[in-house]
C-alpha cells in the first residue's frame, strides 16, 4: 500500500470529520490537496470563480446543515480573497475549516513571490489559525482546528505550504475522535433560582429572541403562554421564532417593524434569549434585563445586565418552564398585541394603493409575491441592504423555510455565493437568492459556476440602477448621493448568454407569470426586476441618539410599504383578547 502525503491525509481527515465538499478556485500551491480530492471518491472539489464565494458557500452550507464544510485558496492573493466570507462565516457561528495554502516553506520570512502570513492574517476572523511547518504536526494540528470550528462554532484555519503538502504523511500518527456535534449547555440552579424569581415578581415580561432560539421554539412558545409575555424577535431570529406565534409583537432594530420596540421598553423585565441583538439604541435602560446565551462573551456586552444567564436557549428554558408560576393577567400582552396589529395596519395603508400599477414596480411587491409563490420549504439567501428590508418584512418563515443572509457580518453580495452552498446540499430544494444589482454585478461572475454545476438557483435581481442603502446614509446626513448610481445591463440577457434561464420585468403584471416561470425551470434562473430607487425603510421607533453611525442609514426616510402576510398572522393573534 502506498504511502500517503501530508494532502492525502488532511483530504481524509476532512472526509472523516462529515465534509462533502471543497469549495476554492485551484493554484499550485494547492495542487497536491486538489488531487488528493481527485483521488477521494468521498469529497467534491466546487470549482468556483472567485474564492470570496467560496468562503461564503461554504459558510451558508454550515448554516443549513449544522454541519463542518470547507474551502480553500492558492498562496498570498488566493487565500486572501476568502478573508470576507470567512469573516461572515465565523460571526454567524458557521463551522468551517478553511485550508489557506502557503509559499514554499524555506521561503516564508524571505519577501518571496506572493508572501503573506495567512496563519496571522486570519487570526480575528476564526477561533483557531495555525501553521503546519513540519509533517509531524499532522493529524493533531488539523484534528484540533476541527474540534476549535464545531465545538466553539466558527472559523478554523489552516495554513499549509505546498511543498509541506506533498511531502510523507508521519508514520502510525495517532488519529482520535473527531468532535462533529456540540453538547447542551444548562446554568447552574443559581442562575435559574434568581430567573424564576425574577419572572415571578415582574408583572410586565417580555422576551426578545435571536437565532440562538434554533430549536427551541417549542420551549419559547410555552414559556410566552405561562407567564403570558410578548414575544419579539432580531432578524436573525426571525426564521425561528415568527411563525405559530400567537405571542408575536414583530421585531426590533434597524428594520424593525410592529410593537417590539414597545413591548421590550414597557415591561417591567426583558429576558433576551439567544441574541446579540447589536443596536443597543434600540434597548430600554430602565428595566430589569436578563440575558441566556450559550457564549459567555455576549452576555452584558449591549446592555447593562441584572442577570447573565450562560446555557443554551433550549436547555435552559426546559429547566426553567416548570418552576415559574402561571401567570393570569394578560393586560400587558393583549396591549401590544393591539399595538402590533395597528402598526402593521398602518403602513399597510401605504402599500395597497395602486401598488399593481406603479412604476417602477415596488419592491415590497416583488417580495410579497415572491413570498406567495416561493416552496413552503424554500431557501431564501438575502443581499446586505435593502434586500435585507424587504426580506424582514416579507418572508414568512413557517418551521421549514430557512432565510440567511450576512445579517451579522453586513457584506455586499453574499446573496449569490450563499445560494451555491445551499443548493448543494439538496439539488431538489428551491432555493431563491434576493439579490440587489450593486451585490450581484460585484459576483457576478460566480452565476457561471451555477451553469457549469447546474445549479436550479432562482437569482432575483431587484433592480434599482442604484446603492440603495448608501443613498440613505448619504441623504439622512444631509448629503447628496454621488456616485451610488449604477448603469446596469439587462440581467436577463446576461443570464442567456450565460446559458441560463433569463426573463426581465418591467411592469407589475408581468411579475408573477416570471417568476412561476422561472422557478418551474429546472435548471438555473434569473429574473431581473425593474425596481422604484425611492423605495424606502423606516424603523419603528427613532431617537435623537440612534441617529448615529450606521443606524444614521435607515432612520429618517419615507415609508413606501407594508409588511406582507404578517399583517395576518397579527390580527389572527387578536382573536383571543378579550374586547375591551
Amino acid at each position: 500500500m502506498a504511502k500517503q502525503n501530508v494532502a492525502e491525509q488532511f483530504v481524509d481527515i476532512l472526509v472523516r470529520a462529515g465534509v462533502k465538499r471543497l469549495y476554492g478556485v485551484v493554484g499550485d500551491s494547492l495542487n497536491p490537496v486538489v488531487d488528493a480530492v481527485r483521488r477521494n471518491a468521498a469529497i467534491d472539489w466546487i470549482h468556483v470563480r472567485h474564492e470570496e464565494t467560496a468562503a461564503f458557500a461554504a459558510g451558508a452550507e454550515a448554516q443549513i446543515t449544522g454541519k463542518l464544510t470547507a474551502c480553500a485558496g492558492s498562496c498570498g492573493p488566493g487565500n486572501l480573497h476568502l478573508i470576507n466570507g470567512l469573516y461572515d462565516a465565523h460571526r454567524s457561528m458557521a463551522p468551517v475549516i478553511a485550508l489557506a495554502s502557503h509559499i514554499p516553506s524555506s521561503e516564508i520570512g524571505l519577501g518571496y513571490f506572493q508572501e503573506t502570513h495567512p496563519d496571522r492574517l486570519f487570526s480575528e476572523c476564526s477561533n483557531y489559525s495555525e501553521l503546519i511547518s513540519n509533517p509531524r504536526q499532522m493529524p493533531r494540528l488539523l484534528q484540533t482546528a476541527i474540534q476549535h470550528a464545531v465545538g466553539r462554532r466558527g472559523v478554523s484555519v489552516v495554513s499549509l505550504p505546498g511543498d509541506i503538502a506533498d511531502q510523507p504523511a508521519p508514520e502510525k500518527a495517532a488519529q482520535t475522535a473527531i468532535v462533529t456535534s456540540r453538547p447542551s449547555v444548562r446554568p447552574g440552579d443559581a442562575e435559574i433560582d434568581k430567573l424564576v424569581e425574577m419572572i415571578d415578581e415582574a408583572d410586565r415580561v417580555t422576551l426578545f429572541c435571536g437565532s440562538g432560539t434554533a430549536g427551541a421554539h417549542a420551549e419559547v412558545m410555552e414559556l410566552a403562554g405561562k407567564i403570558k409575555s410578548p414575544v419579539g424577535h432580531a432578524l436573525r431570529g426571525k426564521e425561528w421564532i415568527q411563525y405559530d406565534n400567537p405571542y408575536d409583537v414583530g421585531m426590533s432594530g434597524l428594520l424593525g417593524y410592529g410593537a417590539a420596540y414597545e413591548a421590550t421598553h414597557e415591561c417591567d423585565l426583558l429576558i433576551l434569549i439567544g441574541t446579540d441583538f447589536p443596536y443597543n439604541a434600540f434597548l430600554p435602560d430602565d428595566v430589569q434585563i436578563a440575558q441566556i446565551d450559550v457564549r459567555p462573551e455576549n452576555l452584558g456586552r449591549r446592555s447593562k445586565l441584572d442577570l447573565a444567564v450562560w446555557g443554551d436557549a433550549k436547555e435552559t428554558l426546559r429547566c426553567l418552564i416548570p418552576r415559574v408560576r402561571t401567570k393570569e393577567n394578560r393586560r400587558f400582552l393583549d396591549k401590544m398585541l393591539r399595538k402590533h396589529a395597528d402598526a402593521l395596519e398602518g403602513v399597510v395603508k401605504a402599500y395597497t394603493r395602486k401598488v399593481e400599477k406603479h412604476l417602477p414596480v415596488h419592491p415590497e411587491y416583488v417580495a410579497s409575491v415572491l413570498d406567495e409563490v416561493a416552496d413552503d420549504d424554500a431557501v431564501f439567501t438575502v443581499d446586505t441592504g435593502m434586500c435585507n428590508v424587504w426580506a424582514a418584512r416579507y418572508l414568512s418563515p413557517n418551521g421549514r423555510r430557512r432565510i440567511i443572509g450576512s445579517f451579522s457580518h453586513g457584506s455586499m453580495a453574499n446573496a449569490l455565493p450563499m445560494a451555491i452552498g445551499a443548493q448543494f446540499t439538496d439539488r431538489d430544494r428551491q432555493v431563491i437568492s434576493l439579490s440587489g444589482d450593486g451585490g450581484f454585478s460585484m459576483l457576478m461572475g460566480d452565476f457561471l459556476t451555477l451553469v457549469q454545476y447546474g445549479l436550479p438557483v432562482k437569482v432575483v435581481v431587484f433592480d434599482n440602477s442604484s446603492l440603495g442603502m448608501v443613498e440613505l446614509e448619504m441623504m439622512v446626513a444631509g448629503l447628496p448621493a454621488y456616485g451610488t448610481t449604477n448603469r446596469n445591463p439587462d440581467f436577463a440577457a446576461v443570464a442567456r448568454a450565460c446559458g441560463a434561464h433569463g426573463i426581465r420585468v418591467e411592469k407589475p403584471k408581468q411579475l408573477a407569470g416570471a417568476l412561476k416561470d422561472a422557478f418551474g425551470h429546472k435548471g438555473p434562473a434569473l429574473v431581473d426586476v425593474v425596481t422604484d430607487p425611492n423605495a424606502l425603510s423606516i424603523p419603528p421607533k427613532i431617537r435623537r441618539e440612534m441617529v448615529t453611525g450606521f443606524a444614521l442609514s435607515a432612520s429618517k426616510v419615507v415609508l413606501e410599504g407594508g409588511v406582507g402576510r404578517m399583517v395576518q398572522m397579527a390580527r389572527s393573534n387578536l382573536r383571543n383578547v378579550p374586547r375591551p
